[in-house]
């Protein structure tokens, strides 16, 4: 069976560090796969946070919304573990960009995941797909 495979950006604009709660972690003892999801968008809501939006319904008169995902697991984690959370972006387009993550233990700087969200921007007015707003877009080169 083919694998997915993601490639980092040539260049990752945000970092932030979580730590694994008891909560993150499954019946095997390790990070559970359900996890993952949850805390790269809690890495995405900080990097939204870091260019002043409050959250992902508020980005310059728009929505978030993610459209796809993907996760390719590379190591386990462990409750206590720190995950540094790279994050760049990829697939730039007309109506959004795929937000790429690097997640790393920092004491073995082990890569324990990559994932990818595609996200799209979205007007909860009309209820339709929504061009990224200009002023958007030079956030993702700073």
């Amino acid at each position: 069976m083919a694998r997915i495979k993601l490639e980092l950006p040539a260049r990752m604009f945000f970092e932030t560090t979580l730590d694994l709660r008891i909560s993150d972690i499954n019946y095997a003892g390790h990070l559970g796969n359900d996890a993952v999801l949850r805390l790269a968008h809690e890495a995405r809501l900080r990097w939204l946070k870091s260019l002043g939006y409050p959250h992902e319904l508020k980005v310059e008169g728009l929505g978030l919304i993610v459209a796809d995902t993907a996760i390719c697991y590379r190591a386990e984690a462990f409750h206590g573990d720190a995950l540094r959370f790279r994050l760049g972006a990829d697939d730039i387009n007309r109506h959004g960009f795929d937000l790429i993550y690097q997640a790393v233990d920092d004491n073995s700087c082990k890569e324990v995941a990559r994932l990818k969200t595609g996200v799209v921007f979205f007007d909860y007015q009309t209820r339709k797909v929504a061009p990224m707003p200009e002023a958007f877009t030079g956030k993702l080169s700073q």
